[in-house]
């Protein structure tokens, strides 16, 4: 009788497995982890951008490189929090890009770079370093690369700082003034 009690409980343990699976992101052939939300771009930022701004969600680029330890902990870390993915998932469109890649990126200016000299322009020099845009391309007509960026999140965060920066850039609290500093401040105080 042990054996089949033991055998049931086995068989609904295994039937349930997937409810207690571990939120796994895929790891790409070049070393980066991949979200499937992602978006898989023809990277022209400008229609990237464009897209994000139709469908009503703020455009993003994050940086990473392979065997970046911090760059695995966003996806193994903050990106595995269903309430920080659903979060900015709902908000957000991202486009991911390596710093030592050789892919094809137009820029806002139509400027075509590898992924490497777009990092060196945009003055990226570590990973994760995540880029935020404003929410329009018109915003970005004429503008230096330093006007472009409306904030930028540079290194790893744990997932409070992290889903405040997402908050930030969503509820514009850039374009009133307002350091990320001090946002965190009030939101840690309220």
């Amino acid at each position: 009788m042990k054996r089949w009690l033991f055998g049931l409980v086995g068989l609904l343990l295994s039937l349930s497995a997937p409810a207690f699976a571990k939120y796994e992101p895929k790891l790409g052939d070049d070393g980066l982890y991949r979200q499937d939300w992602f978006l898989n771009s023809f990277l022209d930022l400008r229609e990237d951008l464009a897209e994000a701004a139709k469908a009503g969600k703020r455009f993003a680029i994050i940086w990473e490189q392979k065997g970046c330890p911090y760059c695995r902990d966003v996806h193994t870390v903050n990106f595995a929090d269903d309430n920080v993915r659903n979060w900015i998932k709902d908000r957000f469109v991202i486009v991911q890009l390596n710093l030592w890649g050789d892919r094809e990126v137009t820029d806002f200016d139509g400027q075509v770079l590898t992924e490497k000299a777009l990092a060196r322009k945009y003055r990226v020099n570590f990973t994760p370093t995540i880029q935020f845009f404003p929410d329009s391309l018109a915003a970005t007509k004429g503008k230096l690369i330093d006007e472009i960026e409306v904030s930028r999140m540079p290194g790893y965060f744990k997932n409070f700082h992290f889903l405040a920066m997402f908050e930030y850039v969503w509820d514009k609290r850039y374009a009133k003034g307002q350091e990320f500093q001090r946002y965190i401040l009030e939101k840690a105080n309220q």
